[in-house]
């Protein structure tokens, strides 16, 4: 899988440091705060889909696996 929570994160605070420009014009704000809400939306969406995702490997490995709990590839950490 391409894209990780590190990913979005990094996503997210790209937005943030746009939404705090403080040389935007009124029109260019309110399009970045448009974008940004979109953002939110996306990365709610993520964040759920990998809550679901971790619950079901949490219950694989407590009743399946025999407790050896591998995270989805949605929730690894960035590759060295």
């Amino acid at each position: 899988m391409k894209n990780k929570l590190t990913d979005l994160n990094d996503h997210l605070f790209s937005q943030l440091e746009r939404l705090a420009d403080e040389d935007l014009t009124d029109e260019q704000l309110a399009k970045e705060v448009k974008r940004a809400d979109a953002m939110v939306d996306v990365a709610g969406t993520v964040l759920k889909t990998g809550e679901l995702a971790l619950r079901a490997a949490e219950l694989r490995a407590e009743h399946h696996d025999g407790g050896d709990l591998k995270l989805p590839p949605l929730l690894e950490g960035p590759r060295s």
